[in-house]
């Protein structure tokens, strides 16, 4: 299953605030929880991201307090894209 969504970059909240991501939509999030069968540490579930010229296979996290998953960026695509915080990034995500 594929499906695609825009969301803004964020700073997780930490000491060195090394880690951006984007949190899935609440209603694309259900539908994931409810395709995947199999988890893996944490509640996460592998998946095939697209992201401009961007491809690369990483892991969803689940957010339980927000009933959510979370999407990390990794710092050699944020500079591959020119995505700085705050900006809204367009993602494409194929659960693996």
């Amino acid at each position: 299953m594929q499906y695609s969504f825009k969301a803004k970059l964020w700073v997780w909240p930490g000491e060195k605030a090394q880690w951006r991501g984007v949190t899935v939509p609440k209603e694309l999030s259900a539908k994931i929880k409810k395709a995947v069968k199999v988890k893996r540490g944490f509640g996460s579930v592998r998946v095939h991201v697209t992201s401009g010229h961007s491809r690369w296979d990483t892991s969803v996290f689940p957010d339980t307090k927000a009933g959510t998953y979370l999407l990390f960026i990794k710092a050699s695509v944020r500079r591959a894209e020119g995505l700085d915080d705050g900006d809204t990034v367009s993602v494409s995500l194929k659960i693996l």
